[in-house]
């Protein structure tokens, strides 16, 4: 590597030569790209400066950060130094981080060891291996970065240093080796807000929250991205709740909120359909100064439409200037969840014919959803082969899904399941789910039953399968197969999960309810609520649509039943506690059966109130005795 002996002008600098040092630094660090920088090189060169470590150290960073390619110009400057220092080899090392040079003699750990091998030898410094370390990490080498860390150790203790030890952390993060990663963090007699922070961002990555939160809560320095991995963690992993407990907490602390905090606490609003709480955080984000940024408001567009405020996600929609797919995706499949269909289908030809954002995958499942909840046979197909003919998306399975359960809905179950046996790719539980679903509308067993056994393989633990095949059967009769998918389901140990309904009292505080749950403080005036009100639309014509419940007992123990559906409890409290003229929000996560879907609709009539429920498929709009879905959900 080193170059024939270089005789440098004969000329005696004009200043002293600390004074001279300095310029010379000052003047790399004002370099304004590589040919300034090559200029101070000419001046190292006139005053003899071509041996100092530090200014050569300098001038490699420099062009390091311009990439200027490691070969061979700043590995000619190295090599006219006649005894490079530790900071100067550590220089060198971290140009080959950043520039990672194809020649193997010029790769970070390659130059270590000649490092180590010159006489007399260079000792590392603890950036020599946080650079090293990085290189492991950034080539995805786990024997490299098991090899530094021992290095690390037999050099001089360095793994008890602070920065290398940060770095370790990030390393083993890196490679998905958490468990030594943790070992490191334990072994640190010293920790700063990294050592703290990393640790607990790669545990939200991973889901593990508990491990995440143990960190969090003990850690002395919470920074913003530690507050946010942890907002961000919880709504990615299904807890709304403690996303927005801790998002409300960041705020108390004074941590100046982020984008990507606000982004974590709005999908946790739209996770919890927390109309309340959606006010609240627009009003934040109004306030932020983030209204414009693209993804805030996606993201904005999409809570509000899953709170069941559409016109509200509509009105951010039209105020936000630049909008991308994402933002056209989440309104139109907002609008489609809410059933207005035709605005939906409006909104994406105004994207494709008046913009240059063109549609994604994303954006075709919002067109299918809309034509399937409208029972838009003829459109949904024409905009199926749009997708493929013209904008050359290959159809996933969820797109599958879509044209299966739009087929499903009107009644051709059959030719639903021969699109699902034609298809290119394997189908997955979305698919078939969506046939079975079918089943369920139009009563069809033996169909049901084919669907089935392919998710009884695909999903072997999801219970809802086993639930709605049942079903299929008991509105068949079929009580036998009944008894046997019962009796399948006992074997596998698997339990129906409960029908759970939330809605917000007028404090945003968020009350859940179950089927026949008796826990909440104010049953009693909750069941007298009911009692109340199904008597006076019984008065009106209500009769129980007692074939909702599929068990093979007497009616009256069936409308018992019936009245204890976790929903029809979320309706009572809400007459109780919402103030007049309020519109009283339900969120279920189950589909809402035939008989609570009418007495929704009764209801809406006879206490004068807009009642909103979204359940796990789409939202139901209740006003002056009618639903949104016209009655085909």
């Amino acid at each position: 590597m080193r170059a024939p002996t270089f005789t440098p002008p004969a000329t005696s600098p004009l200043l002293p030569l600390p004074a001279l040092d300095a310029l010379v630094a000052a003047a790399i660090d004002a370099a304004a790209g590589p040919r300034h920088l090559r200029a101070v090189h000419a001046v190292i060169l006139r005053f003899d400066l071509h041996h100092s470590c530090f200014l050569v150290a300098k001038l490699l960073r420099g062009l390091s950060h311009y990439r200027v390619p490691l070969h061979p110009y700043p590995l000619r400057i190295f090599s006219l130094v006649s005894r490079p220092n530790p900071f100067l080899w550590t220089a060198l090392i971290r140009s080959a981080v950043i520039l990672r040079p194809r020649l193997p003699d010029y790769q970070p750990l390659r130059l270590y060891s000649l490092m180590r091998r010159q006489w007399p030898p260079s000792p590392p410094l603890s950036f020599t291996f946080t650079a090293l370390l990085k290189s492991a990490a950034a080539d995805l080498c786990l024997a490299n970065g098991l090899q530094i860390h021992a290095q690390s150790i037999s050099t001089g203790g360095f793994d008890a240093d602070l920065f290398v030890q940060n770095t370790l952390i990030s390393m083993y993060v890196e490679f998905c080796d958490l468990a030594s990663a943790r070992r490191v963090f334990d072994g640190m007699s010293i920790r700063d807000a990294i050592s703290w922070t990393s640790l607990t961002v790669a545990y939200t990555k991973t889901g593990n929250l508990s491990s995440a939160e143990g960190l969090f809560e003990r850690s002395p320095a919470k920074d913003v991205v530690a507050w946010t991995a942890m907002v961000t963690g919880y709504a990615q992993n299904a807890m709304p709740k403690k996303a927005l407990t801790t998002f409300e907490r960041m705020r108390e602390a004074g941590v100046v909120i982020d984008e990507v905090a606000l982004v974590g606490a709005v999908s946790a609003i739209a996770q919890l359909g927390a109309a309340k709480h959606a006010v609240w955080v627009r009003d934040i984000v109004d306030g932020s100064g983030f209204r414009q940024d693209v993804v805030v408001g996606s993201a904005m567009v999409d809570m509000l439409a899953k709170c069941g405020l559409i016109d509200e996600a509509r009105q951010v929609f039209d105020e936000i200037m630049n909008r991308n797919v994402y933002t056209y995706s989440a309104m139109i499949v907002g609008l489609a969840a809410h059933g207005r269909a035709h605005e939906a289908i409006a909104l994406f030809k105004e994207m494709v014919g008046k913009t240059d954002v063109k549609p994604n995958h994303v954006t075709f499942i919002g067109v299918l959803t809309a034509c399937s909840h409208a029972g838009m046979v003829e459109v949904g197909r024409y905009y199926f082969h749009l997708m493929k003919d013209e904008y050359r998306i290959v159809p996933s399975p969820d797109h599958y899904t879509c044209m299966v359960d739009l087929l499903g809905r009107v009644g051709l179950v059959e030719e639903a399941l021969e699109l699902v046996r034609a298809m290119p790719t394997e189908p997955h539980g979305g698919v078939w789910g969506a046939l079975l679903g079918a089943c369920r509308i139009h009563v069809k067993p033996e169909i049901a039953g084919i669907a089935a056994n392919h998710l009884f393989e695909l999903e072997p633990d999801r219970i809802g399968n086993y639930v709605l095949l049942s079903n299929i059967y008991a509105s068949a009769g079929m009580w036998d197969e009944v008894s046997k998918v019962r009796k399948l389901m006992r074997a596998r140990g698997l339990k129906k999960n409960p029908s759970a309904s939330w809605t917000e009292d007028n404090d945003g505080s968020i009350h859940e309810f179950f089927a026949g749950d008796g826990s909440h403080p104010r049953t009693r005036e909750i069941k007298d609520t009911l009692e109340d009100l199904l008597g006076k639309l019984k008065l009106e014509g209500y009769d129980p649509v007692l074939s909702s419940v599929l068990y093979d007992i007497n009616d009256n123990e069936k409308e018992k039943l019936l009245n204890g559906h976790s929903e029809k409890l979320a309706l009572a409290f809400g007459l109780l506690t919402a103030g007049a003229g309020d519109t009283i929000r339900i969120v279920k996560n189950l589909r809402i059966c035939e008989d609570c879907h009418l007495v929704m609709r009764l209801a809406s009539r006879t206490v004068n109130r807009e009642i909103v429920v979204r359940d796990n498929l789409r939202f139901h709009h209740f006003k002056d005795g009618a639903c949104s879905c016209r009655e085909f959900w």
